[in-house]
């Protein structure tokens, strides 16, 4: 399996990423983006001080100046690239993955990811066939400390928060490296915290907010002190996932509906951006609220480049990344919990009160299916339901007027991915098999 995948390069460590190629994935960026200057930062991971020195010598062997930002979340990294003056830049980091993996999320200038389409494979051609031997002289390395205009910067998105008490899981991962100093600048935000210890062996759970089962330390937490709410962060925080005071996950669907009613207040008119495994509440309110809802394929590199060309103001995907035009165009799990409490407070609202209504529709989440011919069964998908509308945006889907399919092929795994929507749960049911009876058997994944 190649570490080149469609939004970073990731694998484990060492043996399919260490020193010697990670030198080479440092030069490599530098030749593709023709960069002058760049910014890192590294997550807590166990090997990430080790590939971040080996990555870094490769951009300087290629004349490029570095400035290391160190521990930083990536939303961190992704704002010193915007920040400071720079070609680009990149996070050495496996986000959510086990303890054994390492990788690099790469950006060009203005924070704009580099992705399969626009970047990485150019990059893996480099790195294993060009001749990358020292260029010139040697770039210059320059230690950098942005925590405090980081943090002072995020915690200026607060307004008008009430009083209330939140419950966080840091899971270990980045978030708790600069979280709580946000958190401490909001006044009368009481936090209560839970493995807030940087610690890249990820000891209490994997810092997977997606997986319901990394919700119940978190849950449990809520309910014993009575918060208003809890957030799980995954592991390089650029992500947030929401229970609401009674344990029940919010999905991101719904809290990219609740983030549009505050931005469409203060940017009237704007696209909001969502992806379209999201529930069709999210189009139909964003349309209420007088914005303009944009659909787009899954994946943070679409999504960004998407929100610039359509004059989005922000936006979410069903993974729990979050999309602000305020703050570089990109995704970041703090900025996502601020301005839902940012909106709660104006609400006056609990996040049960504000989301239930909300839940209208009955979905089954994203569904897995491991199959060898992923383009012949999106065809037959296609065929089956061609009375709906047929579109080929990220895989197949079938809209109807009282239900929809999305079927969409992983891009790195022998995997088909279906999400499905119904107005009404027999009807979810009934559908479900319907596509069941075409994919074969769900797996756990």
């Amino acid at each position: 399996m190649s570490i080149f995948k469609a939004y970073d390069i990731r694998g484990t460590y060492p043996d399919q990423i260490d020193a010697k190629n990670a030198f080479r994935i440092g030069a490599a960026m530098v030749r593709f983006l023709s960069a002058k200057r760049l910014v890192v930062g590294r997550d807590m991971r166990t090997m990430a001080p080790e590939i971040t020195d080996a990555v870094i010598d490769g951009m300087m062997s290629q004349g490029c100046d570095v400035i290391d930002i160190g521990l930083a979340s990536t939303p961190m990294v992704y704002y010193g690239i915007g920040k400071i003056e720079c070609d680009g830049g990149m996070v050495v980091t496996a986000s959510h993955n086990p303890k054994q993996y390492i990788g690099f999320k790469m950006c060009r200038e203005e924070a704009r990811p580099l992705s399969g389409e626009s970047g990485i494979k150019e990059i893996e051609e480099l790195v294993h066939n060009a001749d990358l031997s020292p260029v010139g002289a040697k770039g210059k390395r320059e230690q950098v400390d942005l925590m405090e205009d980081w943090c002072a910067h995020i915690a200026g998105f607060a307004r008008d928060i009430k009083p209330m008490k939140v419950c966080v899981d840091y899971a270990n991962g980045m978030g708790a490296n600069e979280s709580p100093d946000i958190f401490k600048r909001i006044p009368g935000l009481e936090v209560i915290s839970i493995y807030e210890e940087l610690d890249g062996t990820f000891p209490n759970h994997e810092a997977n907010p997606l997986k319901e089962s990394n919700l119940d330390d978190v849950r449990a937490m809520v309910k014993k002190h009575g918060a208003a709410l809890g957030l799980a962060f995954d592991g390089d925080a650029d992500r947030c996932a929401f229970v609401d005071n009674e344990g029940r996950t919010v999905h991101a669907d719904l809290i990219t509906v609740m983030l549009a009613r505050g931005m469409l207040q203060r940017h009237p008119g704007k696209g909001i951006i969502y992806d379209l495994r999201s529930s069709k509440v999210v189009p139909e309110e964003i349309e209420r609220l007088g914005g303009r809802p944009i659909r787009e394929r899954v994946g943070h590199s679409f999504m960004k480049e998407t929100m610039r060309k359509t004059d989005c103001i922000g936006g979410g995907e069903l993974s729990g990344h979050f999309y602000f035009a305020e703050n570089y165009f990109t995704d970041c799990g703090v900025l996502a919990a601020i301005e839902v409490l940012n909106q709660l407070s104006a609400e006056g609202q609990t996040l049960k009160e504000s989301a239930d209504p909300l839940r209208k529709y009955f979905g089954t989440g994203e569904i897995n299916f491991k199959v060898e011919d992923k383009d012949g069964l999106m065809k037959q998908i296609a065929e089956r339901f061609k009375a709906g509308e047929v579109d080929y945006l990220d895989g197949v889907t079938a809209t109807f007027s009282d239900w929809w399919v999305n079927v969409r092929p992983s891009n790195t795994e022998p995997f088909l991915r279906m999400c499905l929507e119904a107005d009404t749960q027999e009807l979810m049911e009934q559908k479900r098999d319907e596509v069941f009876s075409v994919l074969g058997t769900p797996v756990d994944h």
